[in-house]
C-alpha cells in the first residue's frame, strides 16, 4: 500500500484541534487521550510533537497571540494611535478565545508569538521617546487592562430578573435587569472608555517627560 502523501499528524493540526476544544469546553477538556481521540490517532503519537499537555496549551496560547495585529508599530502610526489599535486587536483575539486567557495571563514565557508581541509594544514605545522603564510599565499596564476586559462581561454578570434588585436594598439598580440584553454594547463602550482614559493619562505623562527632557 502506498504511503499517504501528507502526514496524518503534525503540530499545526494538534494545536488547531486543541484550540477548538478549549474554545468549546474550556481548559479541562484538553488531555492527550481526548486529543488523540479527536485526531483519530493513538495517544503516544502525540508525544512525537509535544511532551506534555502543558506544552500543548502553551502552543494554543501562542497561536492566539499570533492573531494579534502588530503592524501599527511598524507603519509610522503615532504612539497613542498604535497603542489604541493594538489594544483593540489584542482584545478581539482574546474575545474569540476567552478560555485560553488564564494561560496567556501567566506571561509570554518562551512562546515566540507572545515574545514578538511584547517586543513590538516595548520597541514602539521606546522609539516614540518613552524611557525604557516607562515603556515596560506601559506594556504591563496595557496587558492588565486588555486581559481584564476579556476575562468576563460586566453587563453579563447581572441577571435579567427585575425582582433581584429590590429598590429597598439597591436603590440605584432599578434598570440593572436590562444590562444583560445589551451586554456587547455596554462592554464595548466600557472598554473604549477605559482605553481612552488610559491613553489620555499616558499622553499627559509623555508631555511632562518631554518638557523635562
Amino acid at each position: 500500500m502506498a504511503r499517504p502523501r501528507k502526514p496524518l499528524l503534525n503540530t499545526d493540526r494538534i494545536v488547531e484541534t486543541a484550540r477548538r476544544l478549549v474554545d468549546a469546553e474550556g481548559l479541562p477538556a484538553v488531555s492527550t487521550r481526548r486529543l488523540a481521540a479527536e485526531l483519530g490517532v493513538s495517544g503516544p503519537s502525540l508525544y512525537n510533537h509535544f511532551r506534555t499537555k502543558d506544552e500543548i496549551l502553551e502552543a494554543v496560547a501562542d497561536s492566539v497571540s499570533a492573531q494579534v495585529d502588530l503592524s501599527m508599530f511598524e507603519d509610522g502610526r503615532e504612539w497613542r494611535t498604535a497603542l489604541h489599535d493594538w489594544a483593540v486587536s489584542y482584545r478581539a483575539a482574546l474575545l474569540d478565545h476567552p478560555n485560553i486567557v488564564p494561560v496567556l495571563a501567566q506571561g509570554p514565557g518562551r512562546r515566540p508569538a507572545g515574545l514578538r508581541l511584547a517586543d513590538a509594544v516595548y520597541g514602539g514605545m521606546v522609539a516614540a521617546g518613552w524611557p525604557p522603564a516607562q515603556a515596560t510599565s506601559i506594556g504591563a499596564l496595557m496587558r492588565y487592562f486588555v486581559m481584564g476586559s476579556a476575562l468576563g462581561s460586566f453587563a453579563g454578570g447581572f441577571v435579567d430578573d427585575a425582582s433581584a434588585y429590590d429598590p429597598a436594598d439597591y436603590p440605584h439598580l432599578g434598570q440593572a435587569h436590562r444590562l444583560a440584553e445589551q451586554q456587547e454594547k455596554i462592554d464595548e463602550r466600557a472598554f473604549e472608555t477605559g482605553l481612552t482614559a488610559l491613553l489620555e493619562g499616558l499622553a499627559r505623562q509623555y508631555e511632562r517627560l518631554r518638557r523635562i527632557a
